[in-house]
């Protein structure tokens, strides 16, 4: 899911080169301005904020987009996973299998409806669940798999439908990172019971604020989805079930509108960008001490939510990075097992070990669709600078 991340202009001191963003939203806005102010200016002269017209029009929308038959919007990615999995029964007793390599309301979601998270080891290339990982855990009390298509790669979906195919297991696919990423020609969030998407500003289809959608192909599902964001309930004050307030706004599903419409490009900038990051690190002798984010085969299409290098000395890397004034981020420093919030479940350090040595090596480059070459360059030099002056070994 998603990290909390400024996007503001960072101020350089005298002493430093000029610092650049890793995430420049106000980039994206600049072409986007008037499209996103007529809208804007449509809902406040409608004065209405709350479900209705907007909401419906952007389900439809992204339910196209997607080639979902179902789409219903929620107040947030974390609360996409909630109900998805309220509204297929989950709760106390089940076990959910699920990556621990992932923003915690991936784990926090299967917790908060009673039920377990089981987390699994990751694949070291894809940084994704790994499947031979999931068969291992599987047990009686196993009601879904919870795979997170992490960084806008989809997860090795084919094996996991097949393996939740086998043992009558729901697939709640994790999507926050993954709009518009695809597996064998079919969007991620089509695959499984529920896809569930964040609309954070930092994705690559983000709102003014918090939003998120789950989809589904199952009629009586997305009926009960959209009971549970509205306290339950079909008509005004009568209630048939336990729900919450979880509704996207009428503001923000009129700019994700107007957004949707140019996600496509957006996606192919952003490709771009990662084709020439993998142009400008070939021509350098990095090996082993970098490895590049893969795309495993023509299976997959990837969206590069976020570009990730695995690299030796990565606390290092990045403060000299720092210094440089290049920017980078790490997702994730602490795997969920590892977490405080979860040590209820008992798991140890060393127990997930492939997910334990991603914390300690990933780096997250800027990779956003406005980032210019000049600034790609920089990075790439910066990093080449650095281990210009370390010896080389292998990552873990």
């Amino acid at each position: 899911m998603h990290p909390q991340m400024n996007t503001g202009t960072a101020v350089p001191s005298e002493s430093s080169p000029r610092r650049f963003e890793y995430l420049d939203l106000r980039a994206q806005y600049a072409t986007i301005r008037e499209e996103v102010m007529t809208a804007i200016t449509r809902v406040m002269e409608s004065q209405h904020f709350i479900l209705g017209t907007e909401v419906e029009l952007f389900e439809r929308d992204v339910a196209a987009y997607l080639g979902a038959k179902h789409a219903v919007s929620c107040a947030s990615g974390s609360d996409a996973l909630l109900l998805a999995m309220l509204a297929a029964g989950i709760g106390a007793g089940d076990e959910i299998i699920t990556s621990p390599f992932t923003f915690v309301a991936t784990g926090g979601a299967i917790a908060r409806t009673g039920a377990t998270p089981v987390y699994v080891d990751i694949d070291p290339e894809t940084f994704n669940i790994s499947t031979s990982a999931i068969a291992s855990a599987m047990t009686p009390r196993t009601r879904g798999i919870m795979p997170v298509h992490l960084f806008g790669l989809s997860a090795e979906m084919g094996e996991i439908l097949a393996l939740a195919d086998k043992h009558s297991l729901l697939v709640f696919e994790d999507a926050a990172q993954a709009m518009g990423a695809r597996y064998r020609g079919r969007s991620m969030g089509t695959l499984g019971a529920c896809g569930c998407f964040s609309f954070f500003p930092s994705k690559n289809l983000g709102g003014a604020g918090d939003g998120g959608l789950i989809t589904t192909e199952d009629p009586m599902l997305a009926e009960k989805l959209r009971m549970l964001r509205i306290h339950g309930s079909r008509k005004k004050y009568h209630h048939e079930l336990l729900g919450t307030n979880s509704r996207l706004d009428a503001l923000q599903a009129a700019i994700l509108r107007v957004k949707l419409g140019h996600l496509d490009e957006w996606t192919s900038e952003r490709r771009l960008r990662a084709e020439r990051y993998r142009t400008l690190f070939n021509t350098l002798d990095l090996a082993p001490s970098v490895l590049l984010p893969v795309e495993p085969s023509a299976d997959f299409y990837h969206v590069y939510n976020q570009f990730t290098l695995r690299c030796v000395d990565r606390d290092a890397l990045r403060e000299h990075l720092r210094t440089a004034g290049v920017p980078s981020e790490i997702y994730y420093p602490v795997p969920l097992h590892l977490q405080p919030a979860f040590s209820y479940l008992g798991y140890q350090s060393g127990q997930l070990p492939v997910a334990e040595a991603a914390s300690r090596e990933v780096l997250s480059l800027p990779v956003y669709p406005e980032l210019s070459e000049a600034h790609q360059q920089r990075v790439v030099s910066s990093v080449a600078d650095f281990y210009a002056g370390v010896s080389r070994h292998s990552l873990t």
